[in-house]
């Protein structure tokens, strides 16, 4: 599928994301943070993982597609709880890589396939999965439409979805909009609220969780984790980059403590015909 230059720039980021998070320094980071070691790009916790297993209830024998999957956090995670069989689909290749590498160490009980494809271009068959999870992606991507009617051919009728995203707090002025999108994810911005966009793309919302507190605290973990890890974040990122990086961790929270951003996990099911 064809991408414009600013979606091709950040595939190239998150490519060059994934290789440097499996440096010693940044998975250390991210066990503070988050509680695992995958080389995550996600908010998604330990304790957020485990809930996401519970939504879905996984199972031996179900199949999970996991879109924007990147090196594998949390699906890998899931598989290896539950015994599912589970699909990885991203287009950054290196963190594809990363996740086939780890699934072949951990030999998981079911079956992992990777796919190189675009979250609105899913290459399966409709009705394939019993399950499917993405975490913080859509807020990632310009065409929410198309991927989340791409999950709804590739869902079963008794399947279920559930997701995270982070968006922009409603009734906000013109600079505290501003300010929300600018300390967003790159492609934070959408034409309607998730439960509408849902609804015109056939799923219905079960549950809602307002997950904003605990990505704050994230944050501040981000923060002290950068902070205590200083000397050798500078040796791998370079003292420049690592002084934007602490200034954006402390924008991004300010904003969180604002109340401009939200975060949210949503439970959907296939919308009845």
């Amino acid at each position: 599928m064809t991408c414009g230059p600013q979606e091709q720039e950040q595939r190239e980021r998150f490519d060059e994301l994934y290789e440097r998070s499996q440096s010693s320094v940044m998975l250390s980071v991210e066990r503070s943070v988050c509680g695992c070691d995958y080389g995550a790009s996600s908010w998604t916790t330990r304790d957020e993982a485990l809930r996401i297993g519970e939504l879905l209830g996984l199972q031996a024998g179900q199949r999970l597609l996991d879109v924007g999957a990147g090196s594998g956090w949390p699906a890998l995670y899931l598989a290896a709880l539950s015994g599912c069989d589970v699909a990885l689909v991203d287009l950054p290749l290196s963190g594809l890589r990363i996740a086939r590498e780890r699934a072949a160490r951990e030999r998981l009980a079911g079956a992992c396939w990777t796919a190189l494809a675009d979250g609105a271009g899913l290459p399966f068959r409709d009705a394939s999965f019993d399950a499917i999870s993405h975490s913080d992606v859509l807020c990632c991507l310009k065409d929410k439409r198309g991927v989340l009617e791409a999950c709804r051919r590739a869902i079963r009728d008794c399947g279920r979805m559930v997701f995270s995203v982070i968006s922009v707090a409603p009734g906000l002025s013109p600079g505290a909009y501003a300010r929300a999108v600018d300390n967003g994810p790159e492609f934070i911005e959408a034409d309607s609220d998730y439960p509408t966009l849902l609804a015109r793309t056939g799923w219905a919302v079960v549950d809602c969780q307002d997950m904003t507190a605990d990505y704050a605290n994230s944050c501040r973990r981000q923060l002290h984790a950068d902070v205590q890890s200083a000397e050798a974040l500078r040796a791998l990122l370079g003292a420049a980059e690592l002084a934007e990086r602490l200034s954006g961790w402390r924008s991004k929270l300010a904003a969180l403590e604002e109340g401009l951003l939200r975060r949210e996990l949503f439970v959907t099911v296939p919308a009845a015909a």
